[in-house]
C-alpha cells in the first residue's frame, strides 16, 4: 500500500476547496494532517496519479505538490490520533 504525501497553494481569490477535498476524501484512507495538507493511502497510488486526479479541481494560479511517503522517515509535532493513522496507514 502506498501513502501519497498532497499538500497545495488554492492561490485565486474565492477559491473552492470543497471539491479538491471531496477528491481527496473519495480514496477512502486520508488524514488531513494541517491546513493544506493531507496524506492518503490505498494500493497502486502513485504521486503522478494523484496529481493528474486532482489537476482538475485546481485553476492556474494554484500550486500542488504530491510525493511518496510510504515508509519514509519522519518527525513533527501533531496530534495523537494524527500520529496513530500514520503509525497505521503509512
Amino acid at each position: 500500500m502506498s501513502a501519497i504525501m498532497i499538500a497545495y497553494d488554492l492561490n485565486s481569490p474565492g477559491q473552492n476547496y470543497s471539491e479538491l477535498h471531496k477528491k481527496i476524501k473519495a480514496y477512502g484512507t486520508w488524514a488531513h494532517l494541517l491546513e493544506s495538507t493531507w496524506i492518503v493511502s490505498g494500493a497502486g497510488l502513485t504521486p503522478e496519479g494523484v496529481y493528474a486526479d486532482l489537476k482538475t479541481s485546481l485553476d492556474d494560479g494554484d500550486h500542488i505538490f504530491t510525493v511518496d511517503i510510504t515508509n519514509s522517515a519522519r518527525q513533527g509535532w501533531l496530534p495523537k490520533t494524527k500520529w496513530d493513522w500514520i503509525r497505521k496507514n503509512v
